[in-house]
């Protein structure tokens, strides 16, 4: 089996039911939908965690075909595993990239507003789902290359799943009330779309994965139509703070302080903490210099 997921292509319902949580930057409580809570993968004893291996490289910015070989070595090992019946735990690497377009095995042209020809940026055809989009420093790029028979054999729950955990950062780190649109993949505040989520996944090992404007220049999505959608934007966590800091109406205490770094360290370490308590999952780090990458992949 191989599949591929887009941005673009799975519905999901919605819930008009709340419960309150808490977060890092206001005192007041947040309201997220009820149904958040009920991301338990499968079956586990209880206080049971599996663990899943962990590459930190999120202040590295690494080539973009350096990591889908990173990835695509780690799901064949995990594959020959499965085959042999042994353990084949979990990985999640994030990092970010050096600019770059990456296309979808069925993206289109028609979405790209610049001759191929003489693109800015490198342009990438993957096996992953979904339109075009871009990745770039101050992106965080998250890649879990997940053995779902470990999970659920189900992919609208795994991006679900994907969505639900950056949904719980958002709400925990910033007391930024993300949600997601009926219809469409991803995490959005408004219409501003903060995160896209492209995978793939062979014989119930997944790959490829999601990316979450930090505080990434957006300039470079004028360039294309991101995901194909035209009717809505691309934001960053950096950008609705502005906004927020802007109305005067929100709770952030010194947020005009945090700098691009600031941001992007609290980011990593809060994706890490819900990434964890969504998929039931206990991290253990990897030791994987951005150096150690070209013998990774060989």
């Amino acid at each position: 089996m191989a599949l591929t997921t887009s941005c673009l292509c799975s519905t999901h319902p919605t819930s008009s039911q709340f419960t309150p949580t808490r977060n890092a930057f206001s005192h007041q409580a947040l309201l997220v939908p009820s149904c958040f809570l009920n991301f338990k993968s499968s079956l586990l004893p209880e206080g049971f965690l599996r663990r899943c291996e962990y590459i930190d490289l999120h202040n590295e910015l690494v080539p973009y075909h350096k990591a889908w070989d990173l990835q695509k070595a780690i799901v064949k090992e995990k594959k020959a595993l499965i085959e042999r019946n042994q353990e084949c735990l979990d990985t999640l690497i994030i990092l970010q990239h050096h600019p770059v377009f990456t296309l979808g095995t069925g993206s289109s042209k028609q979405y790209l507003n610049f001759d191929m020809n003489d693109p800015r940026y490198d342009v990438v055809r993957t096996e992953r789902g979904g339109e075009v989009t871009y990745h770039g420093p101050g992106q965080l790029v998250i890649y879990p290359i997940m053995n779902l028979r470990n999970h659920k054999m189900d992919l609208h729950w795994y991006l679900r799943a994907l969505e639900e955990m950056i949904i719980r950062m958002l709400s925990s780190a910033f007391a930024i009330k993300a949600s997601r649109l009926e219809g469409l993949t991803g995490v959005w505040f408004g219409d501003q779309k903060l995160a896209a989520i492209g995978i793939r996944a062979s014989n119930w090992v997944t790959y490829h994965g999601l990316a979450l404007n930090v505080s990434v220049d957006l300039t470079p999505f004028q360039l294309i139509v991101p995901c194909g959608i035209r009717d809505r934007g691309v934001g960053s966590i950096k950008g609705v703070l502005g906004e927020f800091q802007a109305s005067g109406k929100h709770a952030i205490a010194e947020s005009h302080q945090i700098d691009d770094s600031l941001l992007i360290n609290l980011t990593h370490e809060t994706l890490l903490q819900e990434f964890s308590q969504v998929f039931q999952l206990k991290l253990e780090q990897r030791s994987l210099l951005l150096s150690d990458l070209v013998q990774e992949v060989t």
